[in-house]
C-alpha cells in the first residue's frame, strides 16, 4: 500500500476497500469517499452477484452486517463525501469524479 501511495505513476489514484490499518494511510489521501447502501440492498447484491460467492454463507453475511453497523459509522466520520450507491452507476461515478475534480487538490488530509 505504501508503495502505491508513494509512487508517481498516476495523476489520480482511486483505492477501494476497507482494512483495520487503513487509518494509518489517511494522512496521505487527498479525499476519503464512503460508498454506502442500506443493509437490505447490500444483502440483495451479495445474494445475486455472479462473480464472487462471498457473503452467501450465514457467517460471512453476519460479518458484513456487523461491519455495516460498526465500521461504516467510523468511516462516515472521516469521509469527505458519502455516496449512496443505490443511485444508477453512472450517477455514482459522476458524483465521485465531480467531487474529486472540484475539491482542492494537493492538500493531504
Amino acid at each position: 500500500m505504501q508503495a502505491l501511495l508513494s509512487g508517481e505513476t498516476a495523476e489520480v489514484l482511486y483505492l477501494a476497500g476497507c482494512a483495520d490499518e487503513q487509518v494509518q494511510f489517511h494522512p496521505q489521501f487527498d479525499h476519503v469517499i464512503l460508498l454506502s447502501a442500506p443493509s437490505a440492498v447490500v444483502i440483495e447484491r451479495l445474494r445475486t452477484r455472479t462473480g464472487n460467492s462471498y457473503g452467501r454463507e450465514p457467517e460471512e453475511l453476519r460479518r458484513v452486517l456487523e461491519h455495516i453497523a460498526s465500521v461504516e459509522p467510523l468511516l462516515r466520520n472521516v469521509a469527505d463525501l458519502e455516496v449512496d450507491t443505490t443511485a444508477p452507476l453512472d450517477e455514482v461515478v459522476e458524483t465521485i469524479i465531480g467531487f474529486v475534480e472540484s475539491a482542492p487538490a494537493g492538500s493531504p488530509r
